[in-house]
């Protein structure tokens, strides 16, 4: 039985149809559609004899690759966080953080997210949305350089709009955010580690600053500008 559900869901076009199916399943709960996609996905692992190599991890973890993550994770804060979603946020409504805000000021919280952060976003949503959702879909569609590409677009378009609970700047801004991990990905299909440290660290400044309360300064600095 184990058997006839790897072969069936190691046929190529099944990656389509996970992508189709977990949207709609998170009509019901975000989580929902995340968990299904993820199981598949960890099945598929485990039927593989752990072939990390599959899913875009063929690279030891070491010490550039978590230097790299820090100084892209930065990168992107500073272009994306920084210079454009304050102002996502002034045109579009601002992003609807109301799943996390109890981390305000509240270490034991923020800790705890934290942690969970780092397991379900950093390592599980990479492991999802670029070493299965993105490199199965590229090699579906021919395993060239130009599916690669194409890949990386239609997941960064996916990513952020299965981030739609934070509105329209929120979805757009993760979008922004996604598709330079998914060309970072793009450029080093064996290194899917980095990307995991990236969207850790990146993730890492954002809930630091919602914890001292200061993920707003930007915003408003970017409201001053507009009404000078």
């Amino acid at each position: 039985m184990i058997n006839k559900l790897y072969n069936f869901l190691s046929k190529p076009y099944i990656v389509i149809l996970v992508m189709i199916i977990a949207p709609i399943l998170s009509i019901a709960d975000r989580n929902f559609g995340y968990f299904f996609g993820l199981s598949v996905a960890l099945f598929l692992l485990w039927q593989s004899g752990w072939n990390w190599a599959k899913f875009g991890f063929g690279e030891k973890i070491n010490l550039r690759n978590v230097i790299n993550g820090l100084l892209l994770a930065i990168a992107i804060f500073l272009v994306i966080d920084i210079c454009i979603q304050p102002f996502l946020e002034i045109y579009f409504g601002k992003i609807n953080l109301s799943s996390i805000e109890e981390i305000r000021g509240d270490f034991g919280s923020f800790f705890i997210l934290f942690l969970i952060m780092w397991v379900f976003a950093a390592f599980g949503e990479e492991f999802l949305f670029s070493g299965y959702y993105m490199k199965h879909l590229a090699e579906f569609m021919g395993n060239t350089d130009k599916t690669w590409f194409i890949s990386a677009i239609i997941l960064s378009i996916y990513f952020g709009a299965s981030h739609n609970y934070q509105g329209t700047a929120g979805m757009i801004a993760v979008g922004l955010a996604s598709i330079i991990y998914f060309l970072t990905f793009y450029k080093n299909r064996t290194n899917l580690a980095l990307l995991v440290f990236t969207h850790g660290f990146y993730d890492t400044i954002g809930l630091t600053l919602i914890y001292l309360n200061k993920d707003r300064i930007f915003y408003d600095w970017a409201l001053k500008l507009i009404n000078s």
